[in-house]
């Protein structure tokens, strides 16, 4: 599974024009299930991400999770994570998973946030979403599992 974790002091996803998940401080989490993923992998990226220590103590150091602040999750899918740019000017996207199994494991890595005790909002899959946020730092990490 690919992620894009970043830190916000607030952000939203939309779809036209309705506002679906809306969070305050926490992670704006974008994910794509890749080709061979499986639900271990997506209960590992959430373990992974619930306990990031990106939040800053009382020192000013990240030494904080998400757990720790009492943050939230918005979740949102995006298969353009796939983007292999190695040939050409256009991205292929054949190394995603495919709609139906990407969807699965999409709406199981939620679960396992959620049963991890994080709060949880997302956007809705397959959507032409808008997502807006405020990134906090910025700081922005990466997963590829």
């Amino acid at each position: 599974m690919k992620a894009v974790i970043q830190r916000v002091s607030r952000a939203s996803v939309s779809v036209d024009g309705k506002t679906i998940g809306a969070i305050e401080r926490g992670v704006l989490i974008l994910i794509c299930a890749m080709q061979g993923d499986n639900a271990q992998k997506a209960d590992q990226l959430a373990a992974k991400i619930s306990k990031l220590r990106i939040f800053k103590d009382d020192a000013g150091k990240m030494n904080l999770s998400l757990k720790d602040i009492g943050g939230a999750a918005l979740v949102v899918s995006q298969f353009t994570l796939a983007g292999d740019t190695s040939r050409g000017n256009r991205p292929g996207f054949s190394s995603a998973a495919a709609p139906a199994e990407g969807e699965r494991l999409y709406e199981h890595f939620k679960s396992a946030l959620i049963a991890l005790d994080v709060p949880v909002q997302s956007g809705q899959f397959g959507a032409d979403m808008a997502v807006e946020l405020i990134n906090d730092g910025p700081v922005t990490i990466l997963y590829d599992l």
